[in-house]
């Protein structure tokens, strides 16, 4: 073998590992959502928007490994053991559903959630401001039940019968939480909540059914990604059955629904993935307290309004942080 073959083989060997430490130094995350990639589109946009902001860019300096639930829960285990047998540096969760099963599957591996219920009460996390191996961002939706039905009587005054739409699947806590939130607004402003249980496509249509049977004339949709996941049918059938909703995210009213009352969702992917890219940086998840939401935006669809032979009280146009035309 010739002396400068000999030292280019020693050249390449010792680049080699050199090769193999740099690929095995571009961690990877894995995401495991409860929602369907297209409709979520512009929140993961959020997400790794956030990570960028801590110096992570997808695909160069960050490697994510997607599973999608498409609001199918039962998806979640496995989708969650499939993850775990990769090499995670953290696992990212979207949706109440999926924050648990990563929770039970893996309670070693640093976790970055976005949840709408109380993260402690679900055993989430020790507390919120020294979290554990869990941390994130506590949307917070599910306790505005209550106000959403007030904004929703302020739109539709003639409202004397409304519903409440649940997805039964999204836990049981939750979905009690939002009854129990309805009855007692409903019972204030007098009027009288029915209640119509959904966690297929069918089901839906059997709710508005039902709703439309029992003179129900507005509706509260729960926060649940489910029906995030079905957002184009649900307003699809709220158009149809001439049943005014409100929401809690801005998707609904840009998308043709009426309005809806609820904190930022693109703000709070942003958050997550801030926090994700601290993690990768070396903090511990117990240092990162759990976030909440400050500000809570009201939007209203004008147009969709006048479609329903609605008049947006002035009080509300002013009090609106976004009207839709």
């Amino acid at each position: 073998m010739k002396r400068r073959d000999f030292i280019a083989g020693l050249g390449i060997a010792a680049a080699l590992p050199a090769m193999a430490r740099g690929q095995q130094e571009i961690p990877t995350i894995g995401f495991l959502s409860t929602r369907s990639p297209d409709e979520a589109a512009a929140h993961t946009n959020a997400f790794r928007g956030g990570l960028e902001e801590t110096g992570y860019v997808e695909g160069h300096s960050v490697k994510i490994e997607y599973r999608w639930a498409k609001g199918d829960y039962s998806q979640l285990p496995a989708f969650t053991a499939d993850l775990l047998s990769r090499p995670l540096a953290l696992i990212v969760t979207a949706g109440d559903p999926a924050a648990l099963a990563a929770k039970a599957a893996a309670p070693s591996i640093p976790i970055v959630f976005l949840v709408g219920g109380d993260p402690v009460r679900e055993g989430l996390v020790a507390s919120m401001n020294r979290p554990g191996a869990a941390t994130g961002v506590n949307f917070f939706t599910g306790e505005l039940g209550g106000k959403r039905l007030e904004l929703l009587c302020a739109m539709v005054p003639s409202a004397h019968v409304v519903g409440l739409l649940v997805n039964p699947r999204f836990g049981a806590e939750m979905a009690e939480q939002q009854r129990k939130a309805l009855a007692t607004a409903a019972k204030e402003l007098g009027r009288e909540a029915i209640v119509q249980e959904a966690s297929t496509d069918a089901e839906i249509e059997l709710g508005f059914a039902a709703f439309v049977k029992a003179g129900v004339a507005a509706l509260v949709v729960q926060n649940d990604p489910f029906f995030d996941s079905r957002r184009s049918h649900i307003l699809t059938l709220s158009t149809n059955t001439r049943l005014p909703g409100i929401f809690h995210i801005r998707e609904f009213p840009a998308e043709g629904g009426l309005m809806s009352y609820g904190a930022s969702l693109s703000d709070t992917y942003r958050q997550v993935g801030v926090y994700a890219g601290k993690i990768l940086r070396g903090a511990k998840p117990d240092d990162l307290p759990v976030l909440r939401p400050t500000k809570f935006e009201l939007v209203i669809n004008t147009k969709t309004a006048r479609t329903f032979g609605l008049t947006v009280p002035q009080s509300m146009q002013i009090a609106a942080d976004e009207l839709i035309e």
